[in-house]
């Protein structure tokens, strides 16, 4: 592609930045412990939707840079920052036309330096998206690729294929794309390419030596630059079977992660198939060159016997657990679930992760009050109306959810905004929606905006203090209440309950196992780690008695030594 141009031991838990408080900042620790990632806080950051310094209305890389020490304030091992390359937004930042660039429009290079530095100078990682399996159609690669004409060698860098039918008019398999319709598009001189996603994500060629190379050069460039981890998004996708004939998936009898139950592992024409663990070793040495060796989380929408392939050793080292965020509001099914994560993990040797929300699905707090069975997408197309969320209620639940995970040996992943309490933003006109599975579904399918929506962190201004001016997407009047300066040392405010628990957990946490307490009421699950300190939920519609021993923090406050509904509470 062509060029242009450890951690701190505690941190503030007041209203004081890190900057504010010297003795609570420290150089790279890393090199003296290579795993920190095992059991990492790790926060992302949509780069568009956090802080925006210039007032065009799009978060910036300064802006980042800018707020930086409320990451350091909050507790968190790392920043995990979405995709900030050169991009024209057809996915939000995924269709990327550089991958080793800053948008211009979020800064530069230096910019980002910048940010690193300071990043590391308050005892942060800083972790980047990496986008292996598409690019945007405005890549040189793709642009070079159009011109060349079929059989070209730049064709091959992508997948170009002739078309079915007696003209070529029909596409080359039934192939579905993510985001609805089919994952191919014509091009005038008759040839359709492949893109999984949007028609603006033309998929590249993983079994073109070129294209492994070039990847290689980009995970050096960033690394060399500071970048302490990779989060690789679409992970199971790169390796497909290009063999002719392509085959359909028709015969399958479902799409994305159903499908890949119903075919022999590793054989699906296009997901998670067995090839692309060789391109994640080749990466691991890259990766393992560098002193302390970078780290890496796959995004792999497999099953967990599969997921857990993604995160061994010599592979990207950790995957993110999908099977805990779907999981819905109930002891069994979570203890379930959180049982055969750890067991997954250990048998790889890798560490779990847990994750509630993300820039893709509906925020957590308005997302665990639906119940069992919702059609999430239905209730966004009702405005979020039809079930109606209680949103007190779901911000309880929220922080019970909190505090459970973050109890779990493991990495947590935390995503911006969910340390305000932020809902779901159901209710946004589609005048203003930007994702593009709203358009590409006919409207059928409303899409991720909802929880994309700008940061407020002021209780007043255009934009809550997300920027100079108005948001890209527009704020609802209830975010101020949310507003982090409207939390910023309030006893008991979301916030405060998240730097509390952060603090804590770093002092509480020991060994990557725990142990279930089998003795309690029925709804309330309890386990204990480490020095015998336990972790109690209570997800029954009734109170329970509060277990003996010293409350360390509690995510609701408590009536006496009683455990009410939707409340978390960690024991000494």
């Amino acid at each position: 592609m062509h060029r242009r141009g450890d951690r701190v031991t505690d941190h503030p838990t007041t209203h004081d930045s890190p900057q504010d408080n010297p003795q609570d900042t420290a150089s790279d620790l890393s090199s003296r412990n290579p795993d920190w990632w095992r059991q990492a806080v790790v926060h992302q950051v949509y780069p568009r939707s956090f802080a925006d310094s210039d007032g065009d209305g799009l978060g910036d890389l300064r802006g980042i840079t800018g707020r930086l020490p409320h990451l350091a304030a909050l507790g968190v091992d790392a920043v995990w920052l979405s995709p900030f390359y050169p991009s024209e937004l057809a996915d939000g930042g995924y269709d990327i036309a550089d991958h080793r660039d800053v948008d211009p429009r979020l800064g530069t290079l230096d910019d980002f330096a910048a940010l690193t530095a300071e990043a590391h100078r308050l005892g942060l990682k800083v972790i980047v998206d990496l986008v292996p399996n598409h690019t945007s159609h405005l890549h040189p690669w793709f642009r070079e690729a159009l011109r060349s004409g079929p059989g070209s060698p730049a064709r091959d860098r992508y997948v170009f294929r002739d078309g079915r039918g007696a003209h070529g008019e029909l596409p080359p398999t039934d192939w579905p794309s993510v985001f609805g319709g089919s994952a191919w598009r014509r091009v005038p001189d008759g040839q359709w390419y492949l893109h999984l996603f949007a028609p603006e994500q033309p998929d590249l060629n993983w079994g073109r030596e070129e294209v492994r190379a070039d990847f290689r050069a980009t995970l050096r460039f960033w690394a060399d630059r500071g970048v302490d981890g990779f989060r690789v998004d679409v992970a199971h996708a790169l390796a497909k079977d290009l063999d002719e004939p392509l085959r359909d998936v028709g015969d399958i009898g479902a799409t994305g992660e159903d499908a890949l139950l119903l075919v022999p592992p590793g054989s699906h024409p296009y997901y998670d198939r067995d090839e692309v663990h060789e391109i994640y070793r080749d990466w691991r040495r890259i990766l393992d060159s560098y002193s302390p060796p970078r780290t890496a989380v796959a995004e792999a929408w497999v099953p967990g016997a599969r997921r857990v392939l993604y995160a061994r050793p010599d592979e990207l080292g950790q995957a993110f657990n999908f099977e805990y965020l779907q999981a819905g509001w109930d002891a069994g099914q979570l203890r379930q679930v959180i049982t055969e994560s750890l067991a997954a993990a250990r048998a790889a040797g890798a560490s779990a992760t847990w994750v509630l929300s993300n820039h893709d699905v509906v925020r957590h707090t308005s997302r665990l009050m639906l119940p069992p069975g919702t059609d999430e997408n239905a209730w966004l197309l009702s405005g979020g109306r039809v079930p109606a969320v209680d949103e007190a209620a779901g911000l309880r639940r929220a922080r019970a959810a909190t505090l459970l995970m973050l109890a779990l040996p493991g990495s947590a992943y935390l995503y911006q905004g969910e340390e305000l309490g932020l809902p779901e933003v159901a209710d946004l006109p589609a005048g203003v929606l930007q994702d593009p599975v709203w358009e590409q579904t006919g409207h059928a399918r409303k899409g991720r905006d909802g929880c994309r929506v700008p940061l407020p962190w002021t209780s007043t201004g255009q934009s809550y203090g997300f920027g100079p001016g108005a948001a890209w997407l527009p704020q609802p009047p209830g975010f101020a209440a949310y507003a982090a300066e409207a939390q910023d040392g309030v006893e008991g405010s979301t916030l405060e309950l998240y730097r509390s628990a952060l603090r804590l957990r770093r002092k509480l946490l020991e060994g990557e196992s725990l142990t279930w307490v089998e003795d309690g009421p029925a709804g309330v699950l309890a386990f204990a780690r480490t020095g015998g300190r336990r972790c109690v939920t209570n997800l029954s519609e009734r109170a329970v008695p509060l277990p003996p021993g010293e409350v360390l923090l509690s995510s609701s406050p408590l009536t006496g030594r009683r455990l009410d509904p939707d409340t978390t509470v960690w024991l000494a």
